[in-house]
């Protein structure tokens, strides 16, 4: 295993699930292929640190992720939406030492100081018609690219892509850093990842332009201490913050890239279920816990039931069930 090899930690890595044991189907061209680092003259070479332990990835894996390196960026998830326009394949992975426009949920701005993160987009071509069910099928073809497969009419739909792709995500992630780490990385609705309710990473998954061509799951994880705004200092935690000494950032890029291929090859080869069995299981606070959040009605309490099938946070208000798909949810 990676990070085992990487000596991040002593500890035994925890085994991995049974639905990572699908094989990625797709072979990648080499790292720091030379077309698509032109096309942004302001990249710079991967660091050693970190194309030494994308080299560690498993041998004979087809997981072989093409990234393109920034010292700094407005947005990862910009540039990562422009590769994928010059038809740069699955897993291209757009790394920024910082970023000056980071965005987060609902408009947020992402707090990304330089060397103190990881911050990572990657792009992903769907396909995945058998993770979305039984539907009518629509395939769309807009410009270079394979062709992308998704449902409509009264099955499943292309919105159910995205929120599989960010609960993939956040599965994925997660399980990355807790190998890495062996810290209790939990998940948080929608798209966090917390340890003792304290942020370490947020994802964010977007379909620019609506075209659903393909997608950009943008990824910030907090590496180091930082001095983070008044308005999160409180709620805002890192890697070396909870293991109390610093942490090896390339093997936990390689480990996170490596799990995102073999969660999405899981979500293409339809298990979509395992995929919510496993997030539902990171996601302690997703039941039971005391939420709050606003509607049209106004201020509203109530308690977590899970999460449905189609990612939407369900909560109790007395008798009824509530089905919270987007928003701010605040946990008590």
């Amino acid at each position: 295993m990676l990070c085992a090899a990487a000596a991040v930690t002593k500890r035994r890595a925890p085994a991995r699930s049974p639905a990572l044991g699908t094989t990625h189907s797709t072979k990648h061209e080499a790292l720091g292929t030379k077309h698509l680092s032109e096309a942004f003259p302001s990249s710079i070479p991967v660091p050693p640190d970190i194309a030494e332990a994308l080299a560690r990835l498993r041998p004979g894996s087809a997981v072989r992720p093409e990234v393109v390196y920034f010292a700094s960026v407005a947005s990862t998830n910009d540039i990562a939406a422009r590769l994928a326009e010059r038809s740069a394949p699955q897993l291209t992975a757009v790394v920024a030492e910082q970023q000056t426009a980071g965005r987060g949920r609902l408009g947020r701005t992402w707090f990304s100081p330089p060397g103190a993160g990881l911050y990572v987009s990657i792009v992903l071509r769907p396909a995945l018609g058998p993770a979305l069910g039984p539907g009518p099928i629509t395939v769309l073809k807009n410009g270079p690219g394979p062709m992308t497969v998704l449902k409509n009419g009264p099955g499943p739909t292309a919105g159910r892509l995205v929120a599989l792709v960010s609960l993939t995500a956040g599965v994925a992630f997660a399980e990355a850093v807790r190998v890495c780490t062996q810290l209790p990385v939990a998940i948080k609705w929608p798209n966090d990842l917390v340890i003792d309710r304290r942020k370490l990473a947020g994802i964010l998954t977007e379909a620019p332009g609506g075209r659903f061509e393909y997608l950009i799951v943008g990824f910030g994880l907090n590496l180091r201490s930082a001095a983070y705004p008044p308005e999160i200092a409180d709620r805002a935690t890192s890697i070396e913050a909870e293991l109390g000494r610093s942490s090896d950032r390339g093997a936990i890029l390689a480990q996170c890239l490596e799990s995102m291929a073999l969660w999405t090859d899981a979500l293409r080869a339809g298990k979509a279920d395992a995929i919510l069995d496993r997030w539902r299981s990171l996601a302690p606070s997703a039941r039971g816990a005391r939420v709050e959040w606003t509607d049209a009605a106004g201020p509203r309490e109530g308690v977590t039931e899970g999460i449905d099938d189609g990612g939407a946070l369900l909560v109790r208000t007395g008798a009824a069930v509530e089905r919270i798909i987007a928003g701010e949810v605040k946990w008590l």
